[in-house]
C-alpha cells in the first residue's frame, strides 16, 4: 500500500468513526489499527528508499569503473594508432587505403612519392590508367622505368581494401641477370656438344661443296650436291639462331595478341609439314576471344617448336592435336601427340639445354619454349606415359581488361 492510499484509508476510518459515534473502545481500536498500518507502510517505504540508495551507489561505482575502462581502452587505441601511423610513415613500401567504392581514402609517404601528393580522393582505376602499365607477371606493373608489385587485402568490416606496393625493380633486374647467367653457364657446360653439332653440318656442307668442282660430275649430280649443301647450311643457320636465342633470352614485347590468331597462324605453318610426314593434324580453339600481351614472334616460335617436336616424335599415321582453352585468368595451349610417350627419367631432363634424343635436333627447342613461357609469366607442363603419347601445355596469363580495351579500340 502506498503512502497516498494509506492516508486516504486513515481519514476514511476517522470520518466513519465520527459519523457512527461508536463507543470509546471501538474508536480506540480502530485508531490503533490505522496507526499500525501507517507505521508498517512507513517502514516499507523507508526500506525501499534505502535499497534504492544502495542500488544508486552501486550503479555509480559501476559506471565509474566502466568509464575508467573505456578511458584506458581509448588511451591504448590512441597509442596504437600513433604507433601504426609512425610505422606506416616509416615503411619503405607504399600503402594505399581504398574505401568500398575504390576511392583512395589515405596513403603513406612512400605511396605519395610514387603516385604524387594529390592522389587522395581519386578512384584507384584512374590512378592505374594514369600511372601503371600491366606486365606478364600477375600482380606486377610498370611505373615508368620501375617495376612495382601490388598486393591487396580486403577489409570486410569497412568494405574497402589495403594495397601494399613494393618497388621490385632491382629484384626483377637481378632475376633477369641470374637467368641469363644460368643460360650462359649451361652453354659453357655444353660447349663440347655444341662444337660437335656445329661441326657435323659444316663438315657435310664442305664435303658436298668440294664435289661441285670435281671433274666428271654431271649437272644433275652438281644440283643434288648443291641442294644437300644448302640443306646442311640451313641446318647450321637454324642451330646458330637457336643458340643465340637461348643465350640472349627473349625480350617481352607489348603486342596485343588474340590467342585464336596465334593458334591459327601456328596451325597454318605446320599443317603442310604434318601432311608431308603422313600425320593427321587437328586444331581445337576454345579460347573465347582471350587476349594475351607479349612478344608475338617469341610466342609463335615457342609454339612451333612444340609442334615440330611432336611431329618428330610421332610416326607416320599418327595424330597431333593443337588446342586452346581458358582456365580462369589463364589460357592453356596444348600440343598432344600419339607418339611413343616419354619416360619419367626423360621428363626430368627434357627441358635441359642441348638434351635431345633425335640425331638431327639441336636440343634447344623445348628449352627455348620454356624460356618464352616463363618470360611471359607462364609455364609449361608435360603429361605423358610410355606408349600413350605426350602432351605439352603452355599456360599464360590473360591480358588485363585495359589491354583488351586497347585491342578492341
Amino acid at each position: 500500500m502506498t503512502r497516498a492510499e494509506f492516508t486516504l484509508s486513515f481519514f476514511a476510518v476517522a470520518a466513519q468513526s465520527d459519523s457512527l459515534t461508536p463507543d470509546t473502545d471501538t474508536k480506540t481500536a480502530e485508531l490503533q489499527r490505522a496507526f499500525a498500518m501507517f507505521n508498517q507502510v512507513s517502514a516499507e517505504l523507508t526500506q525501499a528508499y534505502e535499497a534504492l540508495q544502495v542500488r544508486a551507489t552501486s550503479l555509480t561505482e559501476e559506471l565509474a569503473v566502466a568509464n575508467g575502462e573505456l578511458r584506458r581502452q581509448y588511451q591504448e587505441k590512441e597509442a596504437l594508432s600513433e604507433r601504426l601511423s609512425s610505422l606506416l610513415d616509416a615503411l619503405p613500401a607504399g600503402v594505399v587505403l581504398l574505401d568500398a567504392s575504390a576511392i583512395v581514402a589515405a596513403v603513406n609517404p612512400a605511396a605519395m612519392a610514387i603516385f604524387g601528393d594529390d592522389m587522395v580522393g581519386w578512384h584507384w582505376g584512374d590512378v592505374v590508367r594514369a600511372s601503371l602499365e600491366p606486365t606478364m607477371a600477375v600482380g606486377e606493373w610498370l611505373h615508368g622505368e620501375n617495376r612495382l608489385s601490388i598486393g591487396e587485402s580486403a577489409l570486410p568490416s569497412a568494405g574497402g581494401k589495403i594495397l601494399l606496393i613494393h618497388d621490385v625493380t632491382a629484384a626483377h633486374r637481378m632475376k633477369t641477370e641470374l637467368e641469363r647467367s644460368q643460360r650462359l653457364a649451361a652453354m659453357g657446360e655444353m660447349a663440347a656438344s655444341l662444337a660437335h653439332q656445329l661441326r657435323t653440318p659444316l663438315a657435310a656442307a664442305l664435303l658436298y661443296t668440294s664435289n661441285l668442282g670435281a671433274a666428271g660430275v654431271s649437272d644433275e649430280m652438281r644440283a643434288k650436291f648443291s641442294e644437300k649443301a644448302s640443306g646442311q647450311l640451313r641446318r647450321l643457320e637454324r642451330l646458330i639462331q637457336d643458340v643465340l636465342l637461348f643465350a640472349r633470352g627473349e625480350s617481352i614485347g607489348r603486342d596485343v595478341i588474340p590467342v585464336s590468331d596465334l593458334l591459327a597462324e601456328a596451325a597454318q605453318t605446320v599443317e603442310p609439314l604434318m601432311r608431308e610426314h603422313g600425320l593427321t593434324f587437328v586444331a581445337e580453339d576454345a579460347c573465347d576471344g582471350a587476349i594475351i600481351v607479349g612478344s608475338r614472334k617469341a610466342l609463335f616460335g615457342g609454339l612451333v617448336n612444340l609442334l615440330e617436336n611432336a611431329m618428330q616424335a610421332t610416326p607416320a599415321g599418327g595424330k597431333i592435336c593443337l588446342s586452346g582453352n581458358c582456365r580462369g585468368d589463364l589460357v592453356a595451349i596444348g600440343v598432344r601427340d600419339s607418339g611413343p610417350g616419354i619416360t619419367r627419367d626423360m621428363q626430368a631432363r627434357i627441358f635441359e639445354p642441348f638434351f635431345t634424343t633425335k640425331g638431327q635436333g639441336t636440343g634447344l627447342g623445348l628449352a627455348i619454349a620454356l624460356g618464352v613461357a616463363r618470360a611471359h609469366g607462364g609455364a609449361i607442363e608435360i603429361f605423358s606415359e610410355p606408349g600413350d603419347g605426350a602432351e605439352f601445355v603452355i599456360t599464360l596469363p590473360v591480358a588485363p581488361a585495359e589491354s583488351e580495351s586497347e585491342h578492341h579500340g
